[in-house]
């Protein structure tokens, strides 16, 4: 594996292969890497010849009172995992390697960005597709991998991808769960024990809302309200966003039995916010519709 760090280490790094016809997968993370991770790397090395991953805490996603200082690094650690998996290239700038000066230009998606998770963090999403849209610039992959725990990070940077015309192709990937259903996260090493014992209440409110679906409720906003008081059950958790969406543009549905929906939750224990989601229904959309 090669270590970069550069731009023009990585710009030339990037077209020995592409001179040799080889065709690149890429994995952008921000490190501290865990097997979700792990996951995309393996799904990009199955389908491409070569496979690089970039590890860069982007400080245009965070907000002023968010946790860009306390970020979880490690790239000796990192460095290690990576080597063992197969990766070809490590793309490891600095901030000053990436933004040099101040940067004028903002790429931002705001019908679908400034929901959800975007409207309890605002801007986020923006530096979310701007620093993507630099390491696409500069990666130039044939694929891009993406865990679908950040759902809507997936269906914003999909959308960007096609509104700009990026010769991307981006790549889902079903997210890894501890044994117990939490949802792999870099951010999961700030519970503390009892916060950790506590979490498990994000992936059981997605089995109680599999449960409300199928008992027919079909009011949003009472469905909603039910995974609320499930949640708040848990004295530890507090639910900041618990929504029912369309699944494919994220937009507010006016019945949750209509079609396959988007269960999507942020959740709150002590400082730390869980990110968890799933789409409901799509099967039984998708036989209703054979058989129409």
């Amino acid at each position: 594996m090669r270590l970069v760090k550069t731009v023009a280490e990585l710009r030339d790094a990037i077209a020995v292969f592409r001179r040799a016809g080889k065709t690149v997968g890429f994995v952008p993370t921000m490190g501290f890497l865990h097997i979700g991770h792990l996951t995309l790397v393996s799904t990009a090395k199955a389908e491409n010849d070569v496979t690089v991953v970039s590890i860069f805490v982007n400080p245009l996603q965070f907000g002023a009172n968010e946790d860009l200082a306390r970020y979880p690094r490690d790239l000796a650690r990192d460095s290690a995992l990576l080597e063992e998996a197969g990766v070809d290239i490590l793309f490891a700038p600095e901030v000053s390697e990436m933004y040099p000066r101040p940067m004028a230009t903002v790429v931002d998606v705001p019908e679908l960005g400034s929901q959800l998770e975007g409207a309890v963090r605002p801007g986020h999403f923006a530096g979310v597709a701007t620093v993507v849209t630099k390491l696409f610039n500069l990666v130039q992959p044939d694929s891009a991998y993406f865990g679908e725990k950040d759902y809507q990070q997936v269906t914003l940077i999909r959308r960007m991808v096609e509104d700009l015309a990026q010769p991307v192709r981006v790549v889902p990937v079903t997210t890894v769960r501890e044994p117990d259903g939490l949802a792999c996260s870099s951010r999961n090493v700030y519970l503390s024990d009892q916060e950790r014992a506590a979490a498990v209440i994000v992936p059981r409110a997605l089995n109680e809302a599999e449960r409300l679906y199928d008992l027919g409720l079909d009011d949003p906003a009472a469905f909603e309200a039910a995974l609320e008081t499930f949640i708040a059950a848990e004295p530890l958790a507090c639910p900041d966003v618990v929504a029912v969406r369309d699944p494919d543009t994220l937009a507010p549905v006016a019945s949750v039995q209509a079609g396959p929906i988007l269960v999507a939750l942020f959740v709150r224990l002590g400082s730390t916010r869980l990110l968890d989601n799933r789409v409901i229904g799509r099967e039984r959309t998708e036989k209703r519709e054979a058989a129409q």
